[in-house]
């Protein structure tokens, strides 16, 4: 009998003394994980097979698994915070170590703790038992601690560089990805920093990135998905079993949206939305970039996979799409919500830099073709350089850039300012023989050289080198004109504004992005003779790319910066468009006379016939800012003009 049961007792042993092998986080969430009424629309035991496209991303999570970093695009109301939560229950139950969750701001993160956090610690008993202490007023439990045996939980914001440094942790999960700040004041990436925060475990961290995309272009959480190998859900038809993704061009429904249906792309076939649950069922992940960097999964899903009872049906999803079509804030909120795309303003798609350099045109740098009656000049200013923007103007406004060259040095000293000096005071060819300079100047005093621009453009003893050179902010209205009214800056002795000192103007750069862009979009096939906007081919790669730099975001009203794209192309440009509008100048006012008094006056520069201005048309204007003389006694007598 002994002999008999040394088998069974050295089995026992043997699964005694084995190391601990944790189970996957899926298994575990369904062993232990408990929802809460407050904030789950099925309360109760959670089960992965109510959502069966979560069991993959989640079990990447696992301890055991070799994949490093996941990146979940999903739409929302799909269970991707519950991703997150199951993720962080596992790591304080099983898994135990140093976990951060970072969500974009201070608000963010209180809702998250209030509504997701708090009552999962509070339903599921074996995450309970894991922390060390539940007393409220305990330093090891507070709103952005738990600790827990073993490790510990940080829950961070991305407001400021401080919450994101001197913390190393194993397990790193950030939260709504998409709504991060561009990058901090002093020019630090968030990402970039979280993602430093895991340096300590090479071998051993994971790492989550959760979030719906926002502007095509700027979106991060796009970014990360395309770096991996771009999986997405395939389910079989279930009429000629065809696997395939639900996309929403396969959606189809009656023209009073009173029935909907999926098609087929394989066969045709009408399937009904009571199908889904099956298909979903046996659906499977499919990675449609296989050959990305090892140990990275990026995930997406779209509205059509919700479960039931969990999201909206199809045919409600038909009904938000159709009203939303004449509205680009609400389309947008539907693209980026349900469908989990990124959004890309409809004005924008043909705006491509790609597209606009095959537009460049045979015309030598600084040689001005025969439209171009005047230039004027934007200057960018940065820590180590200048970026120098002419731009040539003509009838009806219409653009070419002359010159687009960058200027290295610190701005804080003289020499970048006397190489500016002698750029754009060295004359300009133009192709009837004259020449040419700018006009007017602006140049950007924002940033951190900004009593160096003032000084600069200041007025001076002797005249300024350069004419109408004038500083200028970036308004912070949305609506604000081309050009505000100037505003005095200097004092004097007496405390008071001084008349001849510097004068600040505000630009509207929303409004002029808005113009250019439409203008480039409205040139789309259009022969050269018609076009608004002008380029020189040769012109590097990266001026094209720079004008086109940013993409406009309908729910800030707002144009943001395309990762990884300088844009002082596009400010540059934006401030000669101002420049043109100096009120000494005021290129935009001119009158069908005023243009081809300009164009006598270049022709009469090298000899040429000259076309004067027929009887009854306004006198041509004279440069320098002087008016016109008008006879005493004539219909205009009195009359004021400023060229």
């Amino acid at each position: 009998m002994t002999l008999l049961a040394l088998p069974r007792i050295a089995e026992v042993l043997s699964r005694k003394l084995m190391p601990r092998r944790p189970p996957s986080v899926s298994a575990w969430a369904d062993a232990e994980r408990v929802l809460s009424t407050k904030g789950s629309a099925k309360p109760g035991r959670w089960r992965t097979d109510s959502n069966p496209p979560l069991r993959e991303p989640m079990d990447c999570m696992s301890a055991r698994s070799g994949v490093r970093d996941v990146v979940l695009m999903f739409p929302i109301q799909d269970g991707k915070t519950e991703v997150a939560l199951n993720t962080v229950g596992y790591c304080m139950d099983q898994h135990p170590g140093p976990v951060m969750v970072c969500l974009p701001g201070e608000v963010s993160l209180v809702k998250w703790v209030a509504q997701k956090l708090s009552p999962m610690l509070e339903e599921t008993p074996a995450v309970r038992r894991a922390l060390t202490s539940v007393a409220s007023r305990d330093a090891a439990n507070t709103r952005t601690l738990k600790e827990f045996d073993g490790g510990q939980l940080y829950i961070e914001h991305a407001g400021s560089p401080s919450r994101l440094k001197s913390t190393s942790v194993r397990t790193l999960i950030v939260d709504e990805l998409d709504e991060f700040a561009g990058n901090f004041v002093g020019g630090d990436d968030p990402v970039d920093m979280l993602d430093g925060r895991t340096s300590a475990f090479p071998s051993t961290y994971k790492r989550l990135y959760i979030s719906t995309p926002q502007m095509r272009g700027t979106s991060r959480i796009e970014r990360k998905f395309l770096e991996g190998d771009q999986r997405r859900y395939y389910v079989p038809c279930p009429h000629c079993a065809h696997e395939q993704p639900l996309e929403w061009k396969g959606l189809m429904w009656t023209p009073d949206a009173s029935h909907c249906w999926y098609a087929c792309r394989e066969c045709g076939a009408v399937i009904d939305e009571h199908h889904k649950t099956a298909m979903i069922n046996a659906g499977r992940w499919v990675a449609e970039n296989p050959n990305a960097r090892e140990g990275v999964r990026s995930y997406t899903l779209n509205c059509l996979y919700y479960p039931f009872g969990l999201g909206p049906r199809w045919l409600d999803l038909v009904r938000m799409w159709l009203a939303a079509q004449n509205d680009p804030s609400r389309l947008k909120t539907f693209i980026n919500d349900r469908l989990a795309e990124p959004f890309e303003d409809p004005a924008m798609r043909a705006v491509k830099h790609n597209v606009l350099r095959d537009r460049g045109e045979p015309y030598r740098l600084r040689t001005a073709p025969l439209g171009v009656l005047a230039c004027t000049a934007g200057v960018d200013t940065q820590d180590n350089r200048l970026a120098v923007h002419v731009v040539g103007w003509g009838r009806g406004m219409r653009a070419w850039t002359l010159d687009y060259v960058e200027l290295p040095g610190d701005p804080a000293e003289d020499l970048v300012w006397i190489s500016l000096v002698e750029l754009l005071t060295r004359p300009i060819e133009h192709e009837c023989g004259a020449l040419i300079r700018p006009e007017a100047t602006a140049i950007d005093a924002g940033g951190h050289r900004t009593e160096a621009v003032k000084s600069f453009c200041r007025p001076r003893v002797g005249g300024h080198p350069l004419r109408r050179v004038m500083p200028i902010f970036g308004a912070v209205p949305n609506n604000a004109p081309v050009l505000s009214k100037g505003k005095l800056q200097d004092i004097n002795w007496r405390g008071q504004y001084d008349k001849n000192g510097v004068t600040i103007f505000h630009v509207g750069t929303v409004g002029i992005k808005h113009h250019l862009y439409s203008l480039i979009a409205a040139d789309d096939g259009k022969p050269v003779e018609s076009r608004m906007i002008h380029v020189s081919d040769e012109l590097p790669p990266e001026f094209f790319a720079g004008l086109v730099s940013e993409t406009y975001d309908p729910n800030r009203n707002r144009f943001i910066k395309r990762n990884g794209v300088r844009n002082e192309p596009l400010d540059t440009w934006d401030y000669a468009y101002a420049a043109a509008h100096h009120p000494e100048l005021r290129l935009h006012r001119r009158s069908k006379a005023d243009w081809d008094a300009a164009e006598a006056r270049l022709l009469a520069a090298v000899g040429a016939p000259v076309v004067m201005p027929v009887v009854g048309e306004l006198p041509p204007p004279v440069s320098h800012g002087t008016s016109p003389q008008t006879p005493k006694g004539s219909p205009r007598a009195g009359w004021k003009r400023t060229w």
